[in-house]
């Protein structure tokens, strides 16, 4: 075998063992990176990023495009042909009341009890509105809802919302469509720490760099569609993101050196060749 493909190999397995660990209660997915499928400028275009992404994990909003409207059966269609989990939002929920019935009307339509849950506060940031997610959680967790709650980067919000039985959760990184990447990474790291279910970070991701980052912070994925789908070429930038995700989760898991203010030599300092007098 020739160093090359000795190389090839052994990195290989090694992104294999890392990237298969991620689970969402009792389904395991091989990538790190959801998508969503809003905002691409045709369906073409949609659905070679998807591809380029890797997920296997895809977001519909469910009150933005209805399972019964013909006109997006293509999107369903494509998940389904490539054997994606599809995991329903009830993205531009205001209210408790609506985030539920979307939710159910979700699951009818699409049969599962996968829920990304949004209960928007703020229209201008759509900030989540805590009390009314806490609430639709509680409500969704016992309709036997396997529920992804998108919430602030609070960790008091984060516990309560796996304390009340959450399948996962979905801190922001920064306001939604935003682009400006991690804004509080001590808040995630916190977040990480003391979750025993799997954090998703989840909008304001822009580029590979801040993919990268979020990773290496310990969260087990990302979920991202703007920075995707309003990409120059969204293809590109899912495949960019792909290769973030991982290199991100590897680095987390392979443990980066401290920082330090002055130098450290890289070679030892003893046995030094000296020049004699």
């Amino acid at each position: 075998m020739s160093i090359k493909t000795w190389y090839n190999v052994e990195i290989k397995i090694v992104l294999e063992v890392s990237i298969m660990s991620f689970k969402i209660s009792d389904m395991e997915f091989s990538s790190r990176l959801l998508v969503g499928t809003a905002k691409y400028k045709d369906e073409d275009t949609m659905k070679k990023a998807i591809v380029a992404s890797g997920a296997e994990i895809v977001t519909v909003a469910i009150r933005r495009m209805p399972a019964d409207n013909p006109t997006y059966s293509y999107i369903y269609d494509f998940i389904k042909e490539r054997n994606l989990t599809i995991l329903p939002n009830t993205a531009g929920c205001y209210t408790v009341k609506d985030a539920v019935l979307t939710a159910q009307l979700g699951r009818e339509a699409l049969g599962t009890n996968l829920v990304k849950l949004e209960v928007i506060g703020d229209e201008k940031t759509l900030f989540p509105d805590n009390e009314g997610l806490l609430e639709a959680a509680k409500e969704l967790v016992n309709d036997d809802f396997i529920v992804m709650p998108y919430c602030i980067d609070d960790p008091i919000v984060c516990k309560k919302l796996e304390d009340l039985g959450c399948a996962a959760v979905m801190p922001l990184a920064a306001p939604i469509g935003s682009g400006l990447g991690v804004r509080n990474p001590y808040n995630i790291r916190i977040i990480v720490e003391n979750s025993r279910v799997p954090v998703l970070l989840d909008a304001g991701v822009g580029t590979a760099s801040d993919a990268t980052f979020a990773m290496e912070l310990g969260v087990s994925a990302l979920l991202m569609q703007t920075a995707i789908s309003e990409a120059k070429d969204p293809a590109k930038m899912a495949e960019a993101m792909n290769k973030a995700t991982v290199a991100g989760r590897l680095a987390f898991e392979a443990g980066r050196i401290p920082k330090k203010l002055y130098a450290t030599a890289s070679s030892p300092m003893t046995d030094l060749i000296t020049t004699q007098d």
